[in-house]
């Protein structure tokens, strides 16, 4: 009789929440995550040629331009987690980005439309063409800055938007729903992109700039439609705090207790823990940390229910300890950045422009849409690796993956280098077949000589991303606790963006050394008489030492874990549990 009794009073409380999230919001979610990947990431392959044809901006500070755009995007989405998880909410959040995302299209979409917006063209009785106006760069900056806003607001919450929809903590099946539900996220987030680079790259090439610009707004508005129609469903869970939050509060109050002497012998009744911690002090590396978590007045830094008065003086230990697992996976974490330079690197448009794209007499190739390429290997590369390799390496390696993150890192940035290589490689062999051909002044003429000579490297670079990448986020991962298994992710967004600054420093760089005293720069608009192959074989150079900064970092690691797979006590305890269901 009491059971049922609770049990009413339990749907009585609960039944306004039935009736809201689950299965039936799902495709408003992931319609708007599609549309808008499909319209940001279609826009990308070929930004940097109407830059270069409309605005008159030489290919090096193009490249520069669209490498801080896209950084700009990546990096913002940390701002976006931050903003969601402390004040605004994800529904909140998302509905923000994609509107932002949708303005900034829009106004894209104008400069194609409104002559005025851009230069005026070129013609045959001009000595130069004329310059951007400030005006005219405001506006496309604007436009840029606005669609990364939209991408840091949208990218990292909409995920969790859709995790908030199934979260069921009373479903027995929750994990196994939860688990389909990353699946299906993560292969329309695929579908999207290769659509992006085939369609809408398609569109752009064969329909004109007015079209293939207005597609993506379009797309955009069915993403802010269908979003916005599903806003009644949604379970719209309230702003809890962020992650990041917690990092800055043992920073600053570990400042404020600076003058605590951390070499003095504490015992554990000194130092603040969260209920059942199972952490009773601080570790020992990074001492100066440690003084977030020592509680000096009991009387004046706690609450009379044992809770920490100032979160910005007194931290718990499980803070404190989090903070140095970030502040330990920092070097491992900077070995990708040169692999992710290498990959953001969008000079290979202009030699596919140069080539013979046909694959039949009656089909060509649009030359932003082969980064497909890396795009297909990666995903092939993926299922034959969990499929076929993982059970065949694991009975030789004793592990349960097939090769140990790191052994996959490593392997994954020999393959950059490979793939930098063979870069400047072909490079050299297709300018010297232009020159050859009379057309070091012509750098549109097309050569006798099939694209399919890019499929190589780019095919390498989906590989090497495979590995590498991958292996550094499941490495991160085993480093935290679950409480912060999402910050693999999210550090790894930080790195390509930061990967993509580096990218832009380093063309402004190499362009303006090469072009100083008036001679033609490495990285000229005119490829024929710039020299790509010595840019190429400077990433290779980068790629080489990158490799051994990554060996030393390894080495160091591997010392400093002392045979654990983890920095972490409970995430070692949670490590060491999967391993053992993984041999079962």
């Amino acid at each position: 009789m009491g059971s049922n009794q609770e049990q009413e009073e339990y749907l009585l409380n609960h039944s306004h929440i039935s009736r809201k999230g689950g299965l039936i919001t799902m495709p408003f979610i992931i319609v708007n995550e599609s549309c808008e990947r499909l319209a940001s990431f279609g826009l990308v392959p070929n930004m940097v040629i109407y830059i270069t044809t409309f605005y008159h901006i030489e290919a090096a500070p193009a490249s520069v331009l669209i490498g801080l755009w896209l950084s700009l995007s990546n990096g913002l989405a940390i701002f976006g987690a931050f903003v969601s998880d402390s004040y605004l909410g994800r529904f909140r959040s998302v509905a923000i980005g994609t509107i932002s995302t949708l303005i900034g299209m829009s106004v894209l979409w104008l400069t194609t439309i409104i002559p005025q917006l851009r230069p005026s063209p070129c013609n045959q009785y001009q000595h130069g063409c004329n310059g951007i106006t400030a005006v005219q760069l405001a506006v496309l900056l604007s436009s840029f800055g606005l669609m990364s806003l939209g991408a840091g607001f949208v990218r990292p919450c909409s995920i969790a938007l859709g995790a908030d929809q199934l979260e069921n903590k009373e479903n027995p099946d929750n994990e196994r729903v939860m688990d389909s539900y990353f699946n299906w996220f993560y292969a329309s987030v695929g579908v999207s992109m290769f659509l992006a680079v085939t369609v809408i790259v398609y569109i752009q090439d064969h329909f004109g700039w007015q079209v293939g610009f207005g597609v993506p707004a379009l797309l955009m508005v069915l993403s802010v439609s269908v979003f916005l129609i599903g806003s009644p469903l949604y379970i719209k869970a309230k702003a809890r705090g962020s992650l990041f939050t917690g990092f800055f509060q043992v920073v600053v109050a570990a400042f404020r207790k600076r003058h605590i002497n951390v070499q003095l012998n504490y015992n554990d009744d000194c130092y603040y823990r969260a209920p059942e911690s199972k952490l009773l002090e601080p570790s020992a590396d990074f001492r100066c940390l440690n003084r977030a978590c020592i509680i000096q007045d009991p009387h004046m830094e706690l609450k009379p229910d044992g809770k920490a008065s100032d979160p910005w003086s007194l931290c718990c230990v499980e803070q404190v300890e989090s903070m140095k697992c970030f502040l330990r996976v920092l070097p491992m974490w900077s070995t990708c950045l040169m692999l992710l330079v290498s990959l953001s690197q969008t000079f290979s448009i202009f030699q596919l422009i140069t080539m013979d794209r046909h694959v039949f007499p009656q089909f060509e190739i649009p030359a932003g849409s082969f980064g497909m390429i890396t795009l297909v290997t990666l995903t092939i590369w993926i299922a034959f690796y969990d499929r076929a390799l993982v059970p065949l390496l694991s009975r030789y390696t004793g592990e349960p993956t097939g090769l140990s993150p790191l052994s996959r890192m490593w392997i994954g940035l020999i393959l950059g280098c490979v793939a930098t290589t063979l870069s400047a490689i072909t490079e050299t062999i297709r300018r010297n077949k232009a020159i050859e051909a009379g057309f070091e002044d012509d750098p549109n003429a097309v050569l006798n000589m099939p694209a399919m000579w890019l499929a190589p490297q780019f095919a390498l670079y989906g590989v090497a991303e495979a590995l590498n990448v991958i292996g550094q986020i499941e490495f991160i991962y085993a480093q935290f606790p679950k409480s912060m298994s999402s910050f693999a992710a999210a550090i790894y967004t930080v790195g390509v963006a930061i990967a993509g600054l580096i990218s832009s420093l380093l063309v402004s760089v190499v362009d303006g050394v090469t072009s100083a005293g008036g001679n033609t720069s490495w990285l000229a608009s005119n490829i024929n008489r710039g020299h790509l192959d010595y840019f190429y074989w400077l990433m290779t150079f980068l790629s080489v030492i990158n490799f051994l900064y990554f060996l030393a970092v390894r080495r160091f690691t591997e010392h400093h874990h002392d045979g654990r797979s983890s920095l972490f006590p409970e995430a070692e305890e949670e490590h060491s549990e999967n391993r053992r269901l993984h041999g079962a």
